[in-house]
């Protein structure tokens, strides 16, 4: 219960700033994103690599600056290629090798790009941050059932080789709770219920893939959790692994029903 109190007052600061948004919201941003950045290239350091964690937390600043002043959409693309021609000559110099460097702008991507598009789902109008909400609503939904569906009726391994625990039925039944609550939801604060239900039933699977490719990476470096930030639920990586792969897809399909 102790760790529960700790990893909840962790959280909070997290939910306030989603509902206040603007500055704050972008400040927290730059936090997790920084954090995040340094559990995955902590990770790789296990195995020997050593990715340019500056250019990676360079690139969250550069974020935080476009996100502030509200520069651009293009400036996002200028960031990373200047980030790039730095990344480059980090190379040139030898002070970090071709892996290295794939490994610093899967970072980014992973970590900076995908959680930058819960900030963008929040400046999306009024409604913005219900669809904020939204995204934890797939993510936390599709894990909790996935996990009580699989535990009681679970008998048919979904990737064995990835998650040995999960199986066929839980992601079926976490897909079927994401979908039930996010129509929910919907219906409580009158959102367009075809992109929702959309973003629900898709959703939840892209939810999974985040797991699966978040257990894929601590496999591959030999690690359990990629933090210890918050008790019991392991570092940020931990506890976001699914929700940075929904927000993008969230955006996605709101933007495509232009909601």
């Amino acid at each position: 219960m102790k760790q529960r109190i700790i990893s909840s007052l962790i959280m909070l600061p997290l939910l306030v700033f989603l509902y206040v948004g603007g500055g704050p919201l972008y400040c927290i941003g730059l936090v997790v994103m920084a954090i995040g950045l340094h559990e995955f290239y902590t990770a790789f350091n296990n195995i020997g690599h050593s990715p340019i964690k500056e250019l990676g937390y360079l690139y969250a600043i550069m974020i935080f600056l476009i996100n502030i002043f509200s520069w651009n959409k293009e400036s996002y693309a200028v960031g990373m290629y200047l980030t790039f021609v730095i990344g480059i000559v980090y190379v040139l110099l030898h002070r970090a090798d071709v892996m290295d460097l794939i490994i610093t702008f899967s970072g980014i991507f992973y970590v900076c790009l995908c959680f930058n598009y819960i900030i963008r789902l929040f400046d999306m109008g009024e409604k913005g941050y219900l669809y904020v909400w939204l995204i934890f609503i797939i993510s936390f939904a599709t894990d909790i059932f996935a996990y009580f569906i699989g535990r009681r009726f679970g008998s048919h391994k979904l990737i064995p080789s990835v998650s040995p625990k999960k199986t066929i039925e839980g992601s079926m039944g976490g897909v079927v709770a994401s979908v039930v609550f996010s129509v929910l939801f919907g219906l409580i604060f009158k959102l367009q219920i075809g992109p929702i239900f959309l973003v629900g039933l898709l959703g939840s699977a892209v939810a999974q893939m985040g797991d699966l490719i978040a257990s894929s990476i601590k496999r591959y470096v030999g690690i359990k959790d990629f933090g210890r930030l918050i008790p019991g639920h392991g570092g940020i990586l931990d506890r976001f692994d699914s929700v940075l792969l929904v927000a993008p897809y969230v955006y996605l399909i709101l933007s495509l029903f232009a909601v």
